[in-house]
């Protein structure tokens, strides 16, 4: 299956995010967002504005995020992902699969671990 993503436009508006976040219980939890490291704090805050599904299961790693385009692309993405098994998603993180279609890996090391 492949699907019809654009590819990041130098000068895009506002670019989204896809990102992958690790529990200390080995689950992947897949969101998206325009500001990863806004998000992620979010997340490592354990408030309000932390995802049910994270709440209660720190530590979190940032373990994978990507650029789109746009939000359209962005859900596109995010729902080809969670279709994913657990073995595929962790075979993307560590670079063995790539996904079918275009993106711009992005370098997450200052966000990864929670302080």
């Amino acid at each position: 299956m492949s699907l019809s993503i654009p590819v990041p436009k130098e000068n895009a508006v506002a670019p989204w995010f896809l990102y992958m976040v690790k529990t200390r219980h080995n689950s992947l939890y897949t969101g998206i967002t325009t500001d990863i490291a806004r998000r992620f704090s979010e997340h490592r805050a354990q408030t309000a504005k932390t995802a049910k599904a994270l709440r209660g299961r720190t530590p979190l790693t940032l373990v994978f995020s990507i650029e789109l385009p746009d939000h359209s692309s962005a859900l596109k993405a995010e729902i080809w992902i969670k279709k994913q098994s657990k073995h595929s998603k962790l075979k993307l993180i560590s670079g063995e699969l790539t996904l079918p279609f275009k993106y711009h890996r992005l370098d997450h090391n200052e966000y990864i671990t929670e302080q």
